[in-house]
């Protein structure tokens, strides 16, 4: 996939998680950082509940799109569920376990 192809699957991802109300929403490009996808999106949600709807919508809309997960943790306890669409990795997590594992300091450098 080409890195535009990575941004308009990153935008799609960042619509559906607005549409499902997700808070905080950050993309953080990783192009440079020789890691290992293009972008990492993380988000919030408010229950386990809503981190289930959240991811379901995601992948709803990328089926859509013919776009499966290449792998998919986390969505029977709904703390933490990631994501993995290769070059795009979404991280939706509970409030309190985003401020605990404070993933975005890790790709701080990202734009």
């Amino acid at each position: 996939m080409t890195h535009e192809e990575s941004k308009k699957l990153a935008d799609a991802v960042v619509q559906a998680l607005e549409d499902r109300k997700a808070r905080d929403i950050e993309v953080i490009s990783t192009e440079k950082l020789e890691a290992v996808t293009d972008y990492f999106i993380v988000c919030s949600g408010t229950s386990s509940a809503h981190l289930r709807g959240i991811a379901d919508l995601v992948e709803e809309r990328m089926d859509e799109k013919g776009i499966k997960c290449a792998h998919l943790e986390g969505y029977d306890t709904a703390n933490w569920i990631l994501m993995d669409y290769i070059d795009v990795v979404v991280h939706i997590f509970r409030e309190e376990d985003r401020e605990f594992y404070n993933i975005e300091r890790l790709w701080k450098d990202g734009k």
